[in-house]
């Protein structure tokens, strides 16, 4: 199996319970995530080796964060540790009408986001691993931050290995003119990378292309070739959801590769927890790309990863390969003995 870094930055998840606001609760749990986290972790329970490469303070916050990674199977070899803080997120959880949110605080002064990064290990990770895995919530940090990113994947892509780049644009993070500020630095990191999840909007509004179809899915189709030409991308993923009257979700997976788009089953669920579950898709993607799986295969095999993450607390993917090959045969189970 391969061998994959995350470079990101290790968040705190802080979360009200079950439904409650943080208004109405003087409760909440911690766990760490991230994206780099998240995908990672998967990974691991494909069987391939996973590490973070990030920065995390010398303390006990630090101290819990790195033995939270270690309990989801990822190496901490290029964990540096320095500076006091964690960045963190405040979650509620959103029940019919009323949607999850998402609070962030502490980022900017984390110990990851005023690091200084260092060429040499830069250089050693990019000898040492078969893939590098990127995300635009990273990308949104600070100059610094997206220097290293940069630098980080040219050492990567001079060294032989794979790019992987999740646009994951987030508004609030770039604030006002978001989409002009992130566009260049979206286009340097599109220019050094493989495999790209992204979708129509990020084409539209990120990129600032434009199309005159209306419909999101004839969107998809016109746009997504044109990037992957312009940026030579070896495949670009994504996913389109809908969610229903009743509540439930119904998602589908794209993968483009060597210039055909295929698609996953659409999938209709109840969900227990969202957050994640984008990087459980990408995980599965990743994998098939590493494992060099059917494109038809993989994209099936990422959208029920998916559907899986939405069923378990934390952001964190859980799935084992096997456990998402027996959804794929059957999704609507009995207990399992």
């Amino acid at each position: 199996m391969s061998k994959v870094a995350a470079f990101g930055e290790v968040m705190m998840r802080l979360e009200v319970p079950r439904y409650a606001t943080l208004s109405q609760s003087d409760q909440l749990t911690y766990s760490f995530s991230g994206t780099g986290v998240n995908v990672g972790s998967a990974l691991t329970r494909y069987g391939h080796h996973s590490q973070m490469v990030t920065v995390l303070p010398s303390n006990p916050l630090g101290d819990a964060a790195v033995a939270y990674l270690r309990r989801l199977g990822l190496s901490t070899d290029y964990v540096a540790r320095g500076g006091k803080y964690v960045g963190s997120y405040f979650l509620e959880h959103g029940f019919g009408a009323r949607p999850s949110r998402v609070t962030y605080t502490d980022r900017w002064g984390s110990s990851f986001n005023t690091a200084t990064f260092d060429a040499a290990s830069f250089a050693q990770v990019a000898s040492d691993i078969d893939a590098l895995h990127l995300c635009g919530i990273t990308l949104a940090m600070n100059d610094n931050v997206r220097a290293a990113m940069k630098e980080l994947a040219a050492a990567v892509k001079a060294a032989g290995g794979t790019v992987i780049f999740d646009c994951n644009y987030r508004p609030s993070l770039w604030g006002e003119d978001g989409y002009k500020l992130a566009r260049p630095h979206y286009e340097e990191l599109l220019q050094l990378a493989d495999l790209v999840f992204m979708n129509e909007k990020d084409a539209l509004h990120v990129l600032g292309m434009s199309t005159h179809k209306e419909d999101r899915a004839e969107q998809l189709e016109e746009l997504i070739p044109l990037v992957a030409e312009k940026y030579k991308l070896k495949a670009a993923a994504g996913t389109h959801r809908t969610i229903n009257t009743d509540h439930t979700h119904t998602l589908r997976g794209y993968l483009y590769k060597d210039s055909q788009f295929y698609y996953s089953h659409p999938l209709t669920f109840a969900v227990y927890d969202r957050v994640g579950a984008g990087d459980a898709y990408a995980s599965g993607i990743i994998h098939g790309e590493l494992t060099e799986a059917e494109p038809a295969h993989a994209v099936e095999f990422a959208a029920y990863a998916a559907m899986l993450a939405h069923t378990v607390a934390g952001d964190t993917p859980l799935a084992t390969e096997q456990e998402v090959l027996d959804a794929m045969k059957n999704s609507t189970r009995d207990v399992s003995r």
